[in-house]
């Protein structure tokens, strides 16, 4: 994902281009890793200073609802990332200080249908290690 991709998306949505949209786009551009949204707000507000955390949470929220970003809790906390662009069926490790992803190509879906009682239906799954990456250690 990118900036140009994710304000196409949005304007596809019905959602209007504003520089508060453009800013929050801009500040994923620049990051590869999940950030938390008080991080996010911090250096959204160095632009806007008036901006209150439920508009930028909401607007990551809608974002996420669209796919444009992906979003995970670690440790409790709400972080967030331009959805990444590894094509095909995946999963990620993530790690819990930097926020850094990395692609899994193994998926433990067919082992849980496996072990899931008849009569049941998975429609979606999403598997995500955490941990401490190499460069935190």
């Amino acid at each position: 994902m990118n900036s140009e991709r994710a304000m196409h998306i949005l304007k596809e949505n019905g959602f209007k281009q504003t520089k508060q949209r453009e800013k929050l786009l801009d500040i994923f551009q620049k990051r590869s890793q999940y950030s938390a949204v008080t991080d996010l707000w911090k250096e959204f507000r160095e632009d806007f200073p008036s901006a209150s955390y439920d508009t930028v949470y909401r607007n990551l929220y809608t974002m996420a609802e669209l796919g444009i970003l992906e979003m995970t809790a670690i440790d409790g906390d709400k972080h967030f990332r331009f959805h990444c662009n590894i094509e095909g069926h995946h999963h990620h490790f993530i790690c819990k200080q930097c926020g850094i992803t990395k692609a899994i190509d193994v998926c433990p879906i067919a082992d849980v249908k496996t072990v899931l009682p008849g009569g049941y239906t998975i429609e979606n799954h999403n598997f995500e290690v955490y941990g401490i990456c190499p460069a935190c250690q």
